[in-house]
């Protein structure tokens, strides 16, 4: 993004699924400080970026298949 350049010390990716996610955190080298998979529930996500949340930048990779839609929404 051209218009974003400020660093930071963490950066956390998550890949979320229905019941798991995986959370991954790199700092500022590309070190991986935190990678594991979590139960999928805010509680277990502020619990594991508890140490980074002064600096931590997130991503979050989720994908809805079909077969997930809400109901009543149309294909």
């Amino acid at each position: 993004m051209r218009f974003y350049d400020q660093p930071h010390r963490f950066y956390c990716g998550i890949d979320l699924h229905a019941r798991t996610m995986h959370v991954c955190v790199l700092d500022q080298a590309g070190t991986t400080v935190y990678d594991r998979n979590l139960p999928c529930h805010f509680e277990s996500l502020l619990e594991a970026l508890t140490p980074f949340r002064d600096d931590v930048v997130l991503g979050v990779e989720a994908r809805i298949t079909v077969g997930s839609r809400p109901r009543g929404t149309q294909r």
